[in-house]
């Protein structure tokens, strides 16, 4: 895996993470998935969503037990979590997102019941950006997140930085994992 230098610490990226006949694989199985509308104060956004293993309330931030993970994701969460040296259990929580031609994700940080966050793109890049501070003394990056690559999400680049993602030109899903904090 690649460590961009100029990205927050604990932002890891690997491209071509996957090949494109398991990019073809996946997107296929994808398309037979019932998608949701999110809801955010009130108004549907423009990107449609599945959770697996735990259920991410947009309007109560709690979450609440889902259904479990279909059996294409077990080779995946597999592998996403051998990258990064995690047992693929640990992995408690699957995110499919299907964002259309414009659809966006705006400034957040994951949900604070959730650790650290592992992304598979497919179909469609997107511009990953990043911002941190306030007034003067904020700093933001970006790059590009290209399909089959994957982005972990540790550390500092998970708790102390924000991310969006900007209106993507065309079709784009990514399938995110996500760990469990212990609760005290």
């Amino acid at each position: 895996m690649v460590n961009r230098r100029d990205l927050p610490p604990g932002f890891v990226y690997r491209a071509e993470f996957i090949s494109v006949q398991e990019e073809s694989a996946l997107l296929e199985e994808i398309s037979l998935l019932p998608f949701s509308t999110i809801t955010l104060r009130g108004m549907p956004a423009r990107r449609r969503v599945i959770h697996y293993g735990w259920v991410h309330g947009y309007e109560s931030f709690k979450i609440t037990p889902g259904p479990p993970l279909p059996q294409f994701l077990f080779p995946l969460r597999e592998r996403a979590a051998q990258a990064i040296g995690l047992n693929p259990e640990e992995l408690g929580e699957a995110l499919l997102t299907e964002y259309t031609a414009g659809a966006a994700i705006g400034w957040h940080r994951d949900a604070p019941a959730f650790g650290i966050v592992l992304a598979v793109s497919l179909a469609g890049p997107c511009r990953l950006r990043f911002r941190k501070g306030e007034g003067a003394q904020r700093h933001t990056t970006e790059t590009i997140v290209e399909p089959r690559s994957l982005y972990v999400l540790s550390g500092e680049a998970r708790d102390q930085w924000q991310h969006c993602i900007p209106p993507t030109k065309g079709l784009r899903y990514s399938i995110t994992f996500r760990t469990l904090r212990k609760q005290a």
